[in-house]
């Protein structure tokens, strides 16, 4: 299965391999795209991999995570993100763009910390200054353009950050958010952030591109968010979303049991009681582990991280060693005779 094609909306993957986001902290201060990033995601597309999702990339200044991280806060970011799409067209792969927005883990110097309460992630980190509603509607709004200019740079989908502690999974979690307005305390309040940025989002995005939400699927942390909570958030949203890419942790330090596949008990979960198509990642590194997520239908598509760090050909290594039919460029066919 692996190497079927996979559909919705409009997206047609050519196969189920798909490349996480990962920050390259490779930009310039002012988050532009340059001849690295260029270079880097389309050595993936070369490689057959079916979606490449472009790393965390910043709806406002002070939502990067570092200084050097990619930024889709202006107009001047699309021509260079719009490069990055065609390169990776080129070679048959589709493209997303992850939008982020740090909240209170944003490490860039001389900007402003934010999150929904005055709690600091760690002492590496000033505590934020916690954000009042109208500041909150500026962020939703920094989304809403951010998509916009996603999809006037060409991007076949969107992926909405919601994990690993920044800022809107610091909204969902209780051991983040301890507001006590209409964006805090309740579940329905904890998501109304979340659910305000998909709604503003939808009004600029095509109808027919898919929407992916990336989430932790647990705290592993006493109070915070388990799989059970985050099925029940999921399952008010996923109307509006197409596609959940499932994750774990990072709201703040925590004993995380790391194993191959560590992950996707989660998106087998979300995927069955949520009835809605997962992406499983987490140390997933061979064929034969991909090929028995995708099988049991535990996920619909399996995302690479590191592995595709050390190896952008792996779908076609992966494929060759199995014996499976894969396209390959014709400038390394002699390679493989």
């Amino acid at each position: 299965m692996l190497y079927e094609k996979f559909k919705i909306k409009n997206l047609e993957l050519k196969n189920r391999i798909v490349m996480a986001p990962m920050c390259m902290y490779t930009s310039n201060n002012e988050g532009m795209v340059n001849d690295w990033h260029l270079t880097h995601y389309k050595s993936r597309a070369v490689g057959q991999v079916g979606l490449i999702i472009v790393e965390a990339t910043a709806v406002l200044p002070n939502g990067r995570i570092s200084g050097n991280d990619l930024g889709i806060w202006s107009e001047n970011h699309v021509n260079g993100l719009k490069d990055i799409v065609k390169g990776c067209h080129k070679e048959g792969s589709k493209v997303g763009l992850q939008l982020a927005h740090a909240g209170r883990k944003c490490g860039v110097k001389n900007e402003e910390n934010v999150a929904p309460s005055s709690f600091e992630f760690s002492g590496n980190y000033p505590v934020p200054n916690e954000l009042t509603e109208d500041e909150i509607n500026d962020i939703i709004k920094a989304f809403k353009e951010a998509a916009r200019r996603a999809d006037e740079a060409g991007f076949d989908t969107i992926e909405i950050h919601a994990a690993h502690g920044y800022l809107i999974h610091q909204f969902l979690s209780p051991i983040a958010n301890k507001r006590q307005d209409k964006y805090g305390g309740s579940l329905e309040n904890r998501v109304r952030f979340l659910n305000q940025i998909i709604k503003a989002i939808k009004e600029v995005w095509e109808d027919q591109k898919p929407i992916l939400l990336r989430v932790s699927a647990d705290d592993y942390l006493q109070g915070g968010i388990d799989i059970k909570q985050m099925i029940d958030i999921i399952n008010r949203i996923k109307n509006d979303i197409d596609i959940v890419h499932v994750s774990s942790g990072g709201i703040d330090a925590a004993d995380i049991n790391v194993y191959p596949g560590y992950q996707v008990k989660y998106c087998e979960a979300i995927k069955t009681q949520c009835n809605i198509p997962t992406i499983a990642v987490g140390m997933i590194t061979k064929y034969e582990q991909a090929e028995e997520i995708l099988s049991n239908g535990r996920a619909d598509l399996t995302a690479l991280g590191r592995e595709l760090l050390k190896n952008p050909y792996w779908p076609i290594l992966e494929a060759l060693r199995n014996k499976i039919e894969i396209f390959i460029p014709q400038q390394y066919d002699r390679a493989i005779k």
